[in-house]
């Protein structure tokens, strides 16, 4: 009768096995079922105490979900395990030379290029130097981390108080009243806008020379 062995299952010397599958076998096996062109290194970590039967013939791997090979032999004595195997894949990021303060523009000597392990940094990093020159830190910011674009905010276009000019664009006309920004905001930011006329408050877009496009 076949005999399923499971990677929960814990094997230990007998005599019916007088000899045992090298456990660099198993590691290569696994690694070659997920091994993928973008991954930069897969490790393998195998309980140093497992012993499964010699294969009599070229192991067997099938890559699964979430990074899992499964590695099994058919013969003499079947049996099967589950290998976990990390893949680490890395691109270059940008990440930050030295600290910057909350409000202070990022400049091009404040930041450099790095490859990073991309399942390690939790949000939405920032890949291109120019998506982030010229920007805001949004809080402070210190050196060594990858910049993500939660860290940083547009250039204030307009600040809350200031006079903006509401545009409504409509049939090939241009549509203009006088505002008040609410709030502070960047080009192509959204803001609220008290029409001075009205008094009515609404949302546009900001645009260069002041100027807040509704639509």
């Amino acid at each position: 009768m076949r005999i399923l062995f499971c990677l929960t299952l814990l094997l230990t010397a007998s005599t019916a096995f007088a000899d045992f599958e090298p456990l660099d076998n198993i590691r290569s096996a696994a690694i070659d079922a997920v091994a993928h062109n973008d991954a930069d290194t897969l490790q393998v970590t195998l309980d140093g105490n497992l012993q499964m039967p010699k294969c009599g013939s070229a192991l067997q791997a099938n890559g699964g979900q979430r990074g899992v090979s499964e590695v099994s032999c058919s013969a003499p004595t079947a049996w099967k395990l589950y290998v976990p195997v990390k893949i680490t894949r890395s691109q270059p990021v940008v990440v930050l030379v030295r600290s910057v303060g909350a409000g202070q523009p990022i400049t091009a000597d404040a930041i450099s290029t790095e490859k990073r392990d991309s399942a390690a940094i939790v949000g939405a990093a920032i890949y291109d130097p120019a998506q982030a020159i010229g920007r805001v830190a949004q809080r402070t910011l210190v050196a060594g981390g990858p910049l993500l674009e939660t860290d940083l905010m547009s250039p204030r276009a307009v600040r809350r108080g200031e006079a903006v000019m509401l545009v409504v664009r409509t049939g090939g006309l241009d549509v203009r009243a006088p505002g008040k920004a609410v709030g502070d905001a960047g080009l192509n930011e959204r803001v609220n806008v008290e029409n001075v006329g009205s008094h009515r408050i609404v949302q546009g877009i900001v645009r260069a020379g002041g100027e807040v496009e509704v639509q």
